[in-house]
């Protein structure tokens, strides 16, 4: 700083002494000295002072009143309510000045005083009192210094307690290099250092705020808040960032309210925050004391009870400014967060010893201590004198809602902050004397711009116990959560529940719930939901227009679960499980097939081996009689053939019933594909033969149908030959394999057969209905021929039976799932092949056994002769040889 020249010097009559000329000062503050003086103040000389700005009184600025024209009445501030816990911020500046003046190596003999006063929430008492620290007089002398001889000279001043106080003061300081250090909520737009140059603040790390807050909120599971900020810059950054956190977190705003400042003009509408704090149970307040007293007073006045309120330590919630003592009703149960901070030794037995008569010249502990003590008083300039009150009564036994023998965070700064400007005292006087600097008739004591480069150095960090540098985020910060109490013997208390250490952006939270009480409305830990939780089973569906914590329920879909309240989304279940009727957990499906112990299973099997024993009766039956005509009419051998690959259809089913394998799921629908070829094939050569036989009419044809006769052989191995090379490709490109069907069957897994190529499958089929249909078209041709001995008509209608099974079967296939699937296969099978056995076979039996008279050689003659007149066919051509 440039040295100061004779010109830029004043001579004050009043005070007699010189001081440097500021101009910007004079201007700014020229109208001061006329109209507002600055309140009576606490002073304690010595060689060096400090100044204090504190604020016990919620008030409203001197108001005026016109009479007439010209008779003006100043009326005195009107205290709204008196924050007698505010009096230990002042306290501590005391003892931590009695401390440092207790050590007389840390100031080198130097004295510390102070002059301390009160500016309540006023700006412009924080400005005359500000002028008044400066020219060392009450009321102030604007750019003069009265205190003689450098005697007494200001160092640096302590305060405000908020925001506003601490600007308008900083800006008159800032013009004197004097450093302030500001006791109030860490403010980011106090960091102007071209505004406010000479201003320092103890930081907080908001973003362990934040996660402190959202950690909280999440372990009791509200996640429909109100937040509740001041009407300023302050609290619009918070309201803004915490909405983002608890957006990131999954949380919902419920309300954002803003509250007016109390002395602002009351346009706040009391019944609409009554209204929107109904919508919740909680709501996290940020905020001081003051700038939260309109908001203190509508719970109040409209009995808003059973809210919780998570807050910080900067909004103390025990105070009772507009009731005597009901502040737990309205506030019991909330939550608050602090800094962490060591106690301050000796500070409670110093509290305990403050009485009127120890500190005479404290014009502040009468006003106090008459509220305190509610003591009758006389009031004479505006203070109040004790009349009658115990001299020797202690704060120790007071009420929390008036005092607590607790050191305030704020209180904690005061003390860190004397403390600091102690210490940067003594490096630079350390300094001096390492360097020899000091002139004969020069003052020893240094000047208070001179404080800035240690205090910048983090020495206001050091005094707080902390080692980091000033205005900057702590690497670690450790925040305790208190809750409001009512202990047992009926005292009202702030304890200590828990604790939040955030550290490289992660948080660690601790909380014994068994120690918070909810106030005198909850008898266990509240809800705060906008929409009640879904249940297990349930997922929360979004409403559509209303914010993602208001929805509806709704259940699970099968095949998923929702095993924990509140999820977004359902949880599918493993292939090999299923979700139970309630839809909270999954349990194993149960493997099954069809197997040959089910009821289903076992009518098959019956129903197929019958089948199967009929055949080989009506075989033996055909053996036995094969000499008849009947038996030999229509090629012998190829009923032979056609009963041995029916009794083999039938049996199929058996391969298709128990637990699926490898051999069985490849072999079963080829054992399948290949008999039933056979089957239909010896039908197709019995169909072509009849036609053949019975429309030869002319002569030399006889030798023809011998060759057609013998070429029958043919037909049934060339048949069966072409579905055995289908079912060869079949199997050596994608053979049927074992499979699971997990969805047919709810709580089973059914063991089946991957048909492997759908192609090739239905390949099987489409050729089996190819011969199938070309046996009834030419069967069809052949059904007006003499009956006798004639299977055309039997042929047909077997046919018909036939095609009419299969072409069921197909749609039943594909719709069905699971072991009906293979029983819906196995009863075409049997229904088929009972079809062409009723059809072909049991009309001749029937004949054979109780119709002997019509298996005769003279009833077969008598055909062949109507045979031969008709088509001149010998009868060898009818017997097939």
């Amino acid at each position: 700083m440039r040295e100061t020249s004779w010109k830029d010097l004043r001579i004050d009559v009043s005070c007699g002494t010189f001081i440097p000329k500021r101009t910007l000062a004079r201007e700014q503050s020229s109208t001061l000295s006329s109209a507002i003086s600055a309140s009576p103040g606490y002073h304690q000389d010595g060689d060096v002072i400090i100044g204090g700005l504190f604020s016990l009184k919620a008030t409203l600025p001197d108001t005026r009143y016109m009479f007439g024209f010209q008779d003006t009445v100043y009326l005195s501030d009107f205290v709204f309510t008196a924050l007698t816990k505010h009096y230990q911020h002042l306290l501590a500046m005391v003892f931590a000045v009695e401390q440092i003046n207790k050590d007389v190596n840390l100031l080198f003999n130097l004295s510390l005083g102070f002059s301390i006063f009160n500016v309540d929430f006023t700006e412009m008492k924080a400005v005359a009192s500000s002028m008044s620290l400066l020219s060392g007089k009450s009321p102030p002398v604007p750019n003069y210094n009265c205190r003689t001889e450098k005697k007494g000279e200001l160092m640096a001043v302590v305060g405000g307690v908020s925001t506003l106080i601490t600007t308008q003061s900083s800006r008159v300081l800032s013009l004197y290099n004097v450093p302030q250090i500001s006791y109030g909520p860490f403010d980011l737009n106090l960091r102007d250092r071209a505004q406010l140059p000479s201003l320092y603040q103890f930081p907080r790390d908001s973003a362990a705020l934040y996660q402190g807050i959202i950690r909280l909120l999440l372990h009791f599971g509200w996640v429909w808040v109100g937040l509740v900020v001041p009407d300023d810059i302050r609290g619009e950054t918070f309201l803004r960032d915490m909405t983002q956190e608890m957006d990131n977190s999954g949380l919902c705003v419920a309300i954002a309210e803003r509250i007016p400042e109390f002395h602002t003009e009351d346009i706040f509408d009391s019944y609409i925050l009554i209204v929107k704090l109904a919508s919740t149970s909680v709501s996290v307040v940020y905020g001081d004391t003051y700038s939260l007293l309109r908001f203190v007073l509508n719970i109040f006045l409209n009995n808003i009870y059973g809210h919780i309120y998570v807050t910080t330590s900067d909004w103390d919630i025990t105070t009772s400014p507009f009731g005597p003592s009901q502040s737990y009703t309205y506030f019991g149960g909330g939550l608050s967060f602090s800094v962490h901070m060591d106690e301050i030794p000796g500070f409670k037995d110093f509290l305990r010893s403050v009485q009127p008569a120890k500190y005479p010249h404290d014009i502040f502990i009468q006003d106090v201590w008459s509220m305190i003590f509610e003591c009758p008083h006389l009031t004479k300039d505006g203070t109040r004198k004790l009349k009658r009150c115990a001299q020797n009564g202690t704060l120790e036994s007071q009420d929390l809602q008036v005092w607590d023998m607790n050191t305030s965070p704020q209180s904690h700064k005061v003390y860190a902050a004397v403390q600091a400007i102690a210490h940067a005292l003594h490096e630079e006087l350390s300094l001096r004397m390492e360097k020899e600097s000091l002139e004969k008739g020069w003052s020893t004591t240094p000047h208070p711009w001179q404080l800035h480069p240690f205090l910048q150095k983090g020495q206001l960090e050091r005094s707080a116990g902390k080692g980091n540098s000033v205005n900057e985020t702590m690497s670690t910060t450790r925040l305790d959560i208190f809750n409001y109490q009512s202990l047992l013997n009926g005292t009202k208390a702030q304890v200590k529940v828990g604790e939040f250490v955030f550290k490289a952006h992660r948080g660690h939270l601790s909380l014994n719930d068994e120690l918070i009480m909810w106030g005198e409305r909850h008898n266990e830990i509240p809800s705060s939901h906008c929409t009640s939780s879904c249940p297990p089973g349930y997922k929360k569906n979004a409403i559509e227009g209303n914010p993602f914590c208001c929805f509806s329920c709704r259940p699970c879909p099968n095949g998923e679960i929702a095993n924990q309240s509140d999820m977004d989304e359902c949880i599918k279940c493993p292939e090999d499980h299923y979700s139970f009727e309630a839809e909270v957990q999954c349990l194993p499906k149960i493997p099954t097939f069809l197997s040959y112990e089910d009821t289903l299973g076992v009518v098959l099997v019956s129903v197929a081996i019958s089948f199967s024993v009929l055949t080989a009766l009506i075989l033996g039956l055909f053996i036995l009689y094969r000499h008849t005509p009947i038996v030999r009419a229509n090629n012998t051998n190829l009923s032979y053939v056609l009963l041995v690959s029916l009794m083999l259809c039938f049996l199929c089913p058996l391969l298709f019933i128990g637990q699926p394998s490898p051999a069985t799921c490849a072999l079963r629908q080829v054992f399948f594909a290949v008999v039933f070829s056979v089957a239909v094939s010896a039908i197709l050569a019995k169909t072509f033969i009849v036609v053949v036989a019975f429309k030869a009419t002319k002569p030399g044809k006889a030798s023809q149908m011998r060759l057609v006769s013998r070429g029958s052989n043919a037909i049934v191995v060339l048949g069966s030959l072409i579905q055995g090379c289908i079912c060869m490709v079949w199997l050596g490109t994608s053979p049927p394999f074992p499979d699971v069907d997990s969805q047919s069957e709810f709580g089973h897994l059914v063991l089946l057969c991957n048909e492997g190529s759908p192609a090739a499958f239905y390949c099987v089929l489409g050729y089996l209905g190819f011969l199938a249909l070309l046996s009834l078209m030419i069967a069809f041709v052949a059904r007006r021929l003499p009956d006798t001995f004639n299977e055309a008509k039997m042929i047909t209608f077997s046919m018909l039976v036939f095609c009419s099974v299969w072409v069921c079967f197909l749609p039943t296939y594909l719709s069905t799932k699971g072991r009906a699937m293979v029983a819906v296969e196995s009863f075409a099978i049997l229904a088929s092949s009972a079809g062409l056995l009723g059809c072909i076979f049991l009309p001749k039996c029937y004949v054979l056994l109780l119709r002997s008279d019509s298996n005769s050689r003279k009833k077969l003659h008598e055909q062949v002769s109507s045979i031969r007149q008709r088509n001149e066919c010998s009868s060898d051509i009818i017997d097939g040889k």
